[in-house]
């Protein structure tokens, strides 16, 4: 089989088509549930996810903080399902975020915030399945069947979905939402520069270790490029914001050491471009994922990030060239992209 003809080959590149369904059809269950947040007063929201999902929670922190000014919160399940002392979850929406919709922990912090007289909903790519059951609102993400074990397009349609109740939460709602539409073409303008990834992810056939680096709301972003690159490539690839970094783990950078950067047009830039200041100083190599000329233009390798996107979508768009990455550095590695070693697509915890 070639890569070509790989799940995830074509779940990458799957990704625009499941936006744009979801943008056009699947917005009434986010209509929904915003209208009950206006109607309840409810100013936080608690999510509970694992794995790519928690990272899309990440980006919601940052979201509904920024654009919505919502407190968030993410769950630690264990106090639910292990440790019996779940915090009081009564003037809340409690969101489960969940590309199966399987795992029992995630399903118990539902089924307790439910219990407790709080506001619950699923986000997830199965409606039919016990975290949407515990869920007194449902959206679907509506990607099809993702078969390949690494999540690609039910990340970036989660992302989508939070950016959509954002959206439908602002005070010029039509505004944002017709601002979505964005988001497939900047998607397809990354996938039609794949051959531009490959070459460079060839470069680092031999890496063992590197750090990914993003804040704000790309902070989202490293975590799941740093999880796409341990899950499909073995690398042990550690994220982290730009202000953390510093603290201590700078030590770790020396000439050669590979630093993932994401970096595009965002409040957050003048930081990172003074952090790329100080990694110059100890001369690590800097691959950007970027759409900022002066960026790219101080940095030992790029991956392209043709169209500019709204800061808080383009961690949609950001990610994309991160998959194609991953996968491209598997496949030099010989390594089956839809089999890695260790995983299943359905993984429950408690």
């Amino acid at each position: 089989m070639t890569l070509q003809e790989s799940h995830l080959f074509r779940e990458i590149h799957e990704q625009p088509a499941a936006l744009e369904r979801f943008l056009s059809t699947g917005l009434e269950p986010v209509r929904a549930l915003a209208a009950r947040l206006r109607s309840d007063g409810i100013r936080h929201v608690f999510i509970a996810a694992r794995g790519t999902s928690d990272n899309a929670g990440r980006y919601a922190q940052y979201l509904f903080g920024i654009q919505n000014r919502l407190l968030v919160s993410l769950a630690t399940p264990s106090l639910f399902s292990i440790y019996q002392r779940p915090p009081d979850l009564r003037a809340t929406l409690t969101l489960g975020i969940s590309q199966s919709g399987q795992s029992p922990d995630l399903v118990a912090v539902l089924d307790e915030a439910r219990r407790q007289g709080g506001l619950t909903a699923a986000i997830t790519n199965n409606p039919g399945s016990p975290l949407a059951a515990a869920a007194e609102h449902v959206i679907p993400l509506l990607a099809g069947e993702e078969r390949s074990l690494a999540a690609t397009k039910t990340y970036t349609t989660q992302l989508a979905a939070l950016a959509a109740l954002s959206a439908e939460l602002s005070e010029d709602s039509q505004a944002a939402l017709a601002g979505l539409a964005k988001i497939p073409p900047a998607l397809s303008a990354v996938l039609e520069r794949r051959a531009e990834i490959q070459a460079v992810a060839e470069r680092y056939r031999y890496m063992q270790h590197c750090v990914v680096i993003g804040r704000g709301l790309n902070y989202a972003t490293a975590f799941e490029l740093s999880l796409k690159l341990k899950e499909l490539t073995y690398t042990i690839a550690e994220p982290y914001s730009s202000a953390d970094f510093l603290h201590g783990p700078l030590a770790l950078i020396e000439p050669g050491f590979p630093i993932f950067l994401i970096a595009p047009q965002s409040a957050v830039l003048p930081e990172l471009l003074d952090f790329l200041d100080k990694l110059g100083q100890r001369c690590g190599e800097v691959i950007a994922i970027s759409d900022v000329p002066e960026v790219n233009s101080r940095v030992t390798r790029s991956l392209p990030l043709p169209v500019s996107l709204p800061e808080h979508l383009s961690p949609i768009s950001a990610i994309v060239p991160g998959q194609l990455f991953a996968m491209y550095l598997a496949h030099t590695r010989a390594i089956d992209v839809d089999h890695p070693r260790g995983l299943s697509k359905v993984t429950e915890t408690i």
